[in-house]
């Protein structure tokens, strides 16, 4: 089930990606050839105009063909190479481009206003003014790997609603619960075992775990918190907050992009921190158990994440082709189609390499 909940999720933010540059490049007078659903082989597909519509038998997503997107002799000098995106204005061309990414931002934003709406797991510390909260609870966010918390059976979204030591009975009850008191109390147990009452989607649990002391002398046992609750706003609110949300994830997600790019050209990238289709697989399973709203959330930051990286100026990649648009424009003439068309083939060869190598990743963490 995971498996197709990730497939829908993957079809429906690729094809709105596409779409995006389809819709412009259909507004500027560009000849689009294909929108295809899917990947080949082919099942079906119906000529409307001058466009053929395809659904295909792999659901992994989708392409567009656009007249002249990648140049030759037709393209450029044939009889219908007025309409050729290589041969429409420079800011034609990126705004086609431009417009896949555009796309995938708008489908974030549109889901975080729905989720808004609805009701969105928020952190207690980032509320708009004058906005109430629901159902607070002091929520784990993350969990460390083979740590104390990890090796206990403690997963991200459990919720805690108590805490007590093994041996002297020590609680901290739900009165008490707070970020600060947590870590205080697991740093005052040493190395007590510790159990942990907490809610996991509708299911109590109590989860015993034994911290281990770090480097510093504190006992941890793993884990990062935070006091979440159900932020629930008009429609006028949820549409501007979900704009200011998707605003600051694109930022953040910029930020991380960038610097994981730098440590890798410094040699000081970890793959292990990166996660492929295979890993996005178990996260939206995990997403889904939490419910529909947590699942929308999570689609609202794939969709960030598609648009941050088409923006990389990589060969095959929307931003590569804004990157040869900007050399051609500085130096006055285009760049060679066939060294063009070259780059672009191989930055996509290298970046399915990089797809296979994460995958490879995902799949050792599964182990």
């Amino acid at each position: 089930m995971n498996i197709i909940i990730f497939i829908v999720i993957l079809l429906v933010l690729v094809v709105s990606h596409e779409f995006g540059h389809f819709f412009v490049a259909k507004k500027s007078g560009i000849r689009v050839d294909e929108f295809s659903f899917g990947f080949p082989p082919k099942l079906f597909g119906k000529k409307i105009g001058e466009t053929t519509y395809n659904f295909n038998a792999l659901p992994l997503g989708g392409y567009v063909k656009i007249f002249g997107e990648n140049p030759d002799e037709d393209s450029m000098n044939g009889p219908d190479s007025t309409r050729s995106f290589v041969n429409k204005p420079k800011y034609i061309q990126a705004a086609v481009l431009i417009a896949g990414v555009a796309m995938n931002l708008l489908v974030a934003w549109l889901l975080l206003s729905v989720g808004f709406i609805s009701g969105l797991p928020t952190s207690i510390n980032n509320i708009p003014k004058g906005a109430i909260v629901e159902n607070q609870a002091l929520t784990i966010t993350s969990v460390l790997k083979d740590s104390p918390a990890e090796k206990g059976g403690i997963l991200t979204g459990d919720k805690i609603l108590s805490l007590e030591t093994a041996t002297d009975s020590t609680k901290l009850l739900s009165s008490e619960l707070g970020v600060e008191s947590v870590q205080s109390f697991i740093k005052k147990s040493k190395e007590q075992e510790i159990r942990i009452s907490l809610v996991r989607g509708k299911e109590e649990k109590v989860l015993i775990v034994t911290p281990q002391i770090n480097e510093n002398g504190n006992a941890m046992i793993g884990i990062s918190m935070d006091t979440i609750g159900i932020l629930k706003l008009p429609v006028h609110r949820a549409v501007w907050e979900g704009l200011k949300l998707t605003k600051d994830v694109t930022i953040a997600t910029m930020v991380g992009f960038y610097d994981l790019i730098k440590n890798a050209i410094m040699g000081k990238a970890d793959m292990s921190t990166l996660t492929g289709p295979i890993g996005i697989v178990g996260v939206v399973g995990d997403a889904a158990e939490f419910g529909f709203i947590y699942l929308l959330s999570f689609t609202a930051l794939i969709s960030i994440n598609l648009a941050v990286i088409n923006l990389v100026p990589f060969p095959a990649l929307d931003g590569g082709r804004l990157l040869f648009l900007l050399i051609e424009k500085i130096k006055g003439s285009r760049i060679k189609p066939q060294i063009a068309n070259i780059m672009n083939l191989v930055g996509f060869g290298l970046l399915m390499l990089l797809m296979v190598i994460i995958s490879y990743h995902d799949i050792l963490k599964l182990l």
